[in-house]
Order: C-alpha cells, then structure tokens, then sequence
C-alpha cells in the first residue's frame, strides 16, 4: 500500500465536500450573531438602568472633557454590580447555547467525515471498517464541550490570579511596572499554552465519540493513543493547516488595511460594509481550514497502520540469462572443497 498525505486527504475532503463547509458556518455563525444579539441587548438595558439627571446633561452638553468625565463617573457610579450580573447572566446563556449547539454540529461533520473517508476514499486509503457509527455521541460530545468551556473559564481566572501575584512586585511607594509586566508576562503565556493544549485534546476527543461511541474519558484515552501511535501525522496536520491559518489571517489583515486607507475620501459607511466583507470572508476561510484539519485528523483515524509503513524498494529484474554468483551456488560445507588434503577420505 503506498503511503497517503493526511493533510492532503483532509483539503481533498473539504474541496469535495463543500456542505460540510456550509453546515460549520452555519452553527458557528448562528451562535456568533446570537451572542452579539445578546451582548447588545444586555448593554442597552444596562445603559436604561443609569440615572441621568439634569446636572448631568448640562456637563455633557458642555462638550468640555473634564466635565464629561465628571458627568461619566457621576453616571457610571454604583453600577458595578449590574455590570457583573448582566456579564454572568450572558456568559452563561451563551456557554450553554454554544455547548449544546456546537455538540450536534460536530456529530454531524465527524459522522459525514467518517461516510467520506470509509465509501469514496475506501478504494485509496482505508478499505471498509466496522465500527459504532450507529452510537448516539451527543451526550459525550456535551461533556467534552462542557469541560472546554470549563477549561476557558479556568483560564480566565487563572490570568487574573496572575495579575494579581505580578501586582505584589509593585507598590504606591515603589512603583515597578516593568518588574509587574516581567512577571505577569510568563504566567499569562503559560496558562494560555496550557488553555490550549487542553483545549486541543478535547477537541480531538470528539472524533472517537462518534467513531467508538465513548465516553468523554474513553474519547480522551482514545485521542492519547492516537498521538502516541501516530504522532508525526497528527502534528504533519495541524502545522500545516496552522500555516494556512497564518496566512489567510496575514491576507485578511491586508486587505482589511485597503477600505482603512480610504476612509478620508470613500462613505464612512462604505469602509465599514468593506471591513464587514472582509471580516466575514476570513471566518469563512477559517471555518473551511477547520473542516479540513478535523478531516485531516478522521483520516489519520481511519488509516491502517500499512499507510505509514514505507513501501519496499522494487529492484529491477535481473537480464535474462545472467548465472548466479559462485558464492549462492556453492556448498562450502563440502568435504571435497576442503583446503585439508585426505579429509574426505579419513571421514
């Protein structure tokens, strides 16, 4: 069996499979206009909760700053609380949206990923495989999104478990926010590298929920020896799939830079709907990158152990009528050949 490219197989499947495509843009930006929906309609009603009183628009009507701020912080005075709350209340609407949402989604696209790779690409790559395609993943794949969404929270707290340590380098007396920023720095970079490599083992999780029909713990199991098994293919995927990530956010960045630089001659209203085009042009592209990584790794599920063996060299066939070398035709365990004279008389 010749040896296959899972990152190639991965952008195959995403080119020929462009409903997959559509079916991750469809939940991921259902879930992102939800919460852009929601986080406005909490600011406004937490904006109707201010006290505004007459002093207030006559400072702000000044249009002078140091009255504005007064009149801002006379505002804004007491409201903490209602901050926080509304913060909680929409943090956790949209945890919980975006858990159950985003564990039917991911059945869907590992299942016809798991279809694609065992019937069209069967002939190339795997050949036919049992398994329990038919188990129910979205109660496991809800507490591996659970547990992500813990992950997410615990790294937030964590940064500011950081910040606060880093904080005690630095005094009223003695200021050094230098030695503060040296501190917190470290921490913050590692917390987020653990964030993400958690995160990541519970995103490949998923694939054996719907693969096995394990459990969150037999998914992570599964994940671990997956990487231990094939450690070169699963990392050979996520580089290069990383790499074309850099790149499309390296383009967007550009070509978001185009409207930016015609905003003193083009409709302030026309480099906004040029930056929206862009913006959403990107998350497109992105969600089309994870499809093909999530397919990348399903490919390297599904591979039998001969695909990463190299094939054996073929030597070319001999000349016809070539005699063999004297050393594979002779016996020397021969008497007669011995270099002892009468040996085969004696014996």
């Amino acid at each position: 069996m010749s040896r296959v490219s899972p990152t190639l197989e991965g952008f195959r499947a995403a080119f020929r499979n462009p409903a997959l495509t559509f079916a991750e843009i469809a939940w991921r930006w259902a879930v992102g206009a939800t919460a852009a929906a929601l986080s406005l309609f909490a600011f406004f009603e937490y904006l109707n909760t201010l006290p505004v009183s007459r002093g207030d628009v006559t400072l702000l009507s000044t249009r002078h700053p140091a009255l504005i701020t007064r009149a801002l912080s006379h505002i804004l005075r007491g409201s903490l609380n209602r901050v926080v709350l509304a913060g909680l209340l929409v943090g956790v609407s949209l945890s919980v949206l975006w858990i159950i949402v985003a564990s039917i989604g991911r059945a869907a696209t590992v299942r016809a990923l798991l279809d694609y790779f065992r019937e069209d690409a069967a002939s190339n790559i795997s050949g036919e495989r049992e398994s329990s395609t038919e188990a129910r993943p979205v109660g496991p794949l809800t507490n591996l999104n659970f547990l992500r969404v813990a992950v997410g929270l615990a790294a937030i707290f964590a940064v500011i478990g950081a910040g606060i340590l880093a904080s005690f380098a630095s005094s009223d007396l003695h200021p050094r926010p230098g030695l503060v920023f040296v501190l917190f720095f470290p921490l913050a970079a590692l917390i987020g590298i653990a964030a993400w490599a958690l995160n990541w083992w519970l995103s490949l999780a998923g694939i054996f929920t719907v693969r096995d029909g394990e459990d969150a713990l037999g998914a992570l199991s599964a994940a671990v020896t997956l990487f231990r098994e094939r450690p070169g293919a699963v990392v050979s995927v996520s580089i290069w799939t990383g790499l074309a990530h850099f790149v499309a956010f390296s383009m967007a960045s550009t070509a978001a830079g185009l409207p930016l630089s015609l905003i003193q001659i083009a409709p302030s209203r026309l480099v906004i709907a040029g930056i929206i085009l862009v913006t959403l042009a990107y998350f497109a592209v992105v969600d089309w990158l994870y499809i093909a990584r999530l397919a990348g790794y399903v490919c390297v599920a599904e591979m039998p152990d001969a695909a990463f063996e190299p094939s054996p060299p073929v030597l070319p066939p001999s000349p016809a009528g070539t005699v063999a070398p004297p050393s594979a035709a002779i016996d020397r365990d021969e008497l007669i050949l011995s270099d002892i004279p009468n040996l085969a008389l004696e014996t």
